[in-house]
């Protein structure tokens, strides 16, 4: 009796205060003890050995994979070296080919779902009869499997029924009929074209979030000096929404440098190697000429330029705001 009454008091010491009980709970655990300190890592164990297993480990076995001529599809795998690097680096090789159409593609990408959706998003801001239906509209392919957006444009290119072609004839517009998808010259821009109807709304849903987020008192300070739309975008809009840029291009330079589905479904990276892209290459390496250590090598070259050109737009960006 006399230990567990000891015990008790030691855990909840009392005293009284104005003839009334008072209990004295214990002291909370230190923030410096190791559990609080441990804790917070056990919260995102989980995730880590995800990713670690899903991602890492596999971005590992394709580095380790690419200095192999493995065939993917045997257990043979044997050490080659350089080889496929050399291969994809020499002068005239499918890889510069493939590399020079992802830089146009993502140049003439971002730039103009950036530029439209700001524009969009700057007229819809405005509170305009109906603005909350076309921002559903603008943002609805989003919601759509590329695949099913390359299939309908394919469909609406067609050079002989295709709805283009069909309404520049209806105008007697004839010469400006095109075959969209199977002219070298331009069936890059008609693929760019697609990816922009795409994610233009995706581009003007993160822009208008932006927008919220300024204060209407400097529009407002704006329009007692007299600025008309133009000025009030170029000085006080765009310097205030550079932030929200920044991030629209690091996750444009990474979404060109993925794009497959919809290149695979037009034009399968024809005519010719006019729209042949870096994923596309990747695949017919892989898939078509079981060259599965040239493919990986070519997702490892793709890995280092999505990290590099990321890296050199965050570096450009913290320069400017400083």
């Amino acid at each position: 009796m006399g230990s567990s009454s000891s015990a008790v008091s030691a855990s909840n010491e009392s005293h009284h205060v104005n003839g009334r009980k008072v209990m004295k709970s214990r002291k909370p655990e230190s923030m410096h003890s190791w559990r609080s300190k441990v804790r917070p890592y056990l919260f995102i164990a989980p995730l880590v050995i995800l990713s670690g297993f899903f991602i890492y480990y596999c971005i590992g076995f394709t580095i380790a994979t690419s200095f192999t001529d493995w065939d993917g599809i045997s257990d043979e795998m044997d050490f080659i070296g350089l080889k496929n690097y050399a291969k994809l680096l020499a002068p005239g090789s499918v890889f510069w080919t493939a590399l020079g159409n992802n830089i146009i593609f993502m140049v003439v990408t971002v730039l103009v779902q950036a530029g439209l959706g700001l524009l969009i998003a700057v007229i819809l801001k405005e509170r305009l009869r109906g603005s909350n239906f076309f921002k559903a509209i603008f943002f609805m392919p989003i919601a759509m499997a590329p695949v099913i957006i390359a299939a309908i444009f394919r469909i609406i290119m067609d050079p002989n029924v295709g709805a283009i072609n069909e309404a520049l004839r209806f105008l007697h517009l004839d010469f400006l009929a095109q075959s969209w998808l199977g002219d070298p010259d331009i069936a890059l821009f008609s693929i760019c074209a697609i990816n922009i109807f795409e994610w233009m709304g995706f581009s003007m849903i993160i822009y208008y979030a932006g927008l919220m987020s300024i204060p209407e008192d400097i529009y407002e300070a704006a329009k007692i000096d007299g600025c008309g739309f133009w000025n009030t975008l170029f000085r006080i809009t765009i310097p205030n929404l550079s932030g929200t840029t920044n991030t629209l291009i690091v996750l444009g330079i990474v979404g060109s440098l993925k794009t497959f589905d919809i290149v695979i479904q037009t034009t399968g990276g024809g005519p010719g190697r006019s729209t042949e892209f870096l994923n596309t290459y990747l695949y017919k390496a892989g898939v078509q000429q079981f060259n599965g250590g040239l493919s990986a090598a070519i997702g490892v070259m793709v890995l280092i330029i999505a990290v590099a050109l990321s890296l050199i737009q965050m570096a450009v960006s913290n320069r400017m705001s400083k």
